[in-house]
């Protein structure tokens, strides 16, 4: 037990039950316990969008080859246009099947539309194609990274990437400086990770505290089905991806339990990016791979997300008694297919998009959002899980199909192979991970 204790993931998981019980004993309290998990959280952004800049560039000088980053590029996008339609389509099965709304009967005239007015300015940063592709791009360099907008810190990062890679021998000086710069980085990142209990010990707390299991009775079936389905779409659909590419899941999410904990704790997977591209690289993919395949994940890849839009729309059509035809549940897949693309990086993005979402099928009314908003949390921790472990077993295939894995290294770490698994070894081998080679 001592031994457990003193693990990151049994710390984790003793942080996650005693805010689950400080909550339900001292509700008052617990909910004023927040700027725990905020603060670590905004810690672990506060190095994010200079880390991603430096991991990119890392991947894209690494690579050596510019076709090479865009073939990377061209199937991971594939990819998760592929993945992320199976999890919109599963959401919408799951709503049809279950009717999670049913007998509801609200009448969206009684509903407080002021709950929404906080979501409906931020509406617009992500209805329209043309809207999306403008966002992508900064104002200014230094805007991109003030703001923390991972997409456009990727963007910069590919171009400024590209440039240095052609440079050849002149370069090298540039890419060994950000090389260093981002093992600095990952070092802090071991700092602040350390916190994560007491990260999750608020945030959970404050949850209990605030909402309480109260907050579930009316809308627990909604929450409940959407567990139910991330758990469908990670095991059924995942894992199948997983067994066809030669691993098993189960193990992999074994491999991946601590970082997992912190994402169910925090509610946001932002809180374990370093991490686990530490995690991936060490398994065997090739530090390039993971550079470029995770960050674009964090904006493109959103599995969990998507399931959530199609399901909490056809729920609030269900609960406001609408009545939605197979043409009006096609525009949702195909409305939700784009704005889904853009949750990253916008404030209180699971509501917003959702919201631009409804505003392309007027049938459904806008005003039901306020129907999820109380018990959004909730799902956010199966989102942001959801979202984590779609990314990492989508950088796993995304090497098998490059070739950039080590597949001996993987199935020995997957394995449980204490010579090179366990946080002592990925200190020991973090400057050997991080090494810039030579720009060509």
């Amino acid at each position: 037990m001592s031994r457990f204790l003193r693990s990151l993931f049994g710390q984790v998981v003793a942080a996650l039950l005693l805010g689950i019980l400080v909550g339900i004993v001292w509700p008052g309290f617990a909910s004023q316990l927040k700027p725990l998990g905020d603060g670590f959280i905004k810690l672990i952004k506060m190095v994010i969008a200079p880390l991603v800049f430096g991991v990119v560039v890392h991947g894209v000088v690494g690579a050596g080859d510019l076709k090479k980053v865009g073939r990377v590029g061209v199937k991971a996008i594939v990819y998760f246009e592929v993945v992320t339609t199976i999890a919109l389509c599963l959401g919408l099965i799951m709503a049809h099947l279950f009717q999670p709304g049913a007998g509801m009967n609200i009448d969206p005239a009684n509903l407080d539309a002021k709950a929404l007015s906080s979501y409906k300015e931020h509406v617009h940063e992500v209805t329209g194609t043309v809207d999306f592709l403008m966002r992508i791009i900064p104002s200014t360099v230094t805007d991109a990274f003030t703001k923390g907008d991972i997409l456009q810190v990727l963007l910069f990062a590919i171009l400024f990437g590209a440039g240095l890679c052609l440079l050849g021998e002149r370069g090298r000086p540039v890419a060994n400086f950000i090389g260093v710069t981002t093992d600095v980085l990952f070092k802090v990142i071991g700092f602040i990770v350390r916190l994560a209990p007491l990260g999750v010990f608020g945030a959970i707390a404050f949850t209990v505290g605030k909402y309480g299991v109260a907050s579930l009775q009316q809308l627990g079936y909604l929450v409940a089905l959407f567990y139910v389905s991330v758990i469908v779409f990670v095991v059924g659909v995942l894992g199948t991806i997983m067994w066809l590419a030669g691993f098993s899941l189960f193990k992999f999410l074994a491999y991946l339990r601590e970082e997992l904990m912190i994402v169910l704790g925090t509610a946001s997977s932002d809180s374990v990016l370093p991490q686990v591209m530490r995690k991936l690289e060490h398994m065997g993919i090739k530090d390039s791979t993971v550079g470029l395949v995770i960050p674009t994940g964090y904006s493109f890849n959103l599995d969990a997300f998507s399931i959530y839009l199609t399901l909490a729309a056809v729920f609030i059509a269900q609960a406001t008694n609408v009545q939605l035809s197979e043409t009006d549940l096609l525009v949702v897949l195909g409305v939700a297919l784009l704005t889904s693309k853009g949750a990253h990086g916008v404030p209180g993005s699971a509501i917003v998009v959702l919201a631009a979402t409804l505003s392309a099928v007027p049938v459904i009314p806008v005003i039901g959002l306020v129907l999820v908003l109380s018990v959004d949390w909730f799902m956010g921790m199966a989102r942001a899980l959801g979202n984590l472990i779609g990314n990492c077993v989508a950088t796993v295939i995304i090497a098998v199909w490059e070739g950039d894995i080590d597949r001996a290294q993987a199935n020995r770490v997957l394995n449980g192979d204490r010579s090179v698994s366990g946080e002592d070894a990925l200190d020991r081998e973090q400057p050997e991970l991080h090494q810039v080679p030579s720009a060509r």
